[in-house]
């Protein structure tokens, strides 16, 4: 079993809209040595839709962890962030908020917003990958994660 108590593969849930910086992640999860399982939507529509298990994500497994980017197409990071933070279901769900915005308000709002944390993304490609492997390393080996995200 693993540190996080789960004992199964631990979902990720990547909402990033840049493609180039969503396969670097993806890649730097895939390298690390936590087995987990990675699912990738590129707007805040999509995201909202996958976590609630709406069609055409249905099957999905609900996330262990999001990683969520703020600039987002068709709905903001902090709208998605709000919408999984006020529902009884989702709000439990660790959210790491990955992006470029250093603005203090993002930063202020995410946390007012109930993110679990805030990492401003490096625009080295090193740093970056380096970046992601510490999330993955703190969220999915040191902390203890819920059995299944839901609220009891």
């Amino acid at each position: 079993m693993s540190e996080s108590g789960i004992g199964r593969p631990i979902d990720i849930l990547l909402i990033e809209d840049n493609e180039g910086d969503a396969r670097l992640a993806q890649e730097a999860l895939r390298d690390a040595k936590v087995v987990n399982q990675i699912a990738w939507v590129q707007d805040g529509v999509q995201a909202l839709r996958y976590v609630r298990g709406e069609p055409p994500y249905s099957a999905a497994a609900r996330p262990d962890v999001i990683l969520l980017d703020l600039n987002l197409p068709r709905k903001d990071g902090l709208e998605v962030l709000d919408e999984l933070k006020q529902d009884e279901a989702l709000r439990r769900i660790p959210v790491v908020i990955l992006t470029v915005s250093d603005a203090e308000g993002d930063v202020a709002r995410s946390y007012d917003l109930h993110a679990n944390c805030y990492i401003k993304k490096p625009l080295d490609l090193d740093r970056f990958l380096e970046v992601v492997r510490a999330i993955e390393s703190f969220w999915l080996t040191v902390v203890r994660l819920p059995q299944d995200g839901k609220a009891h």
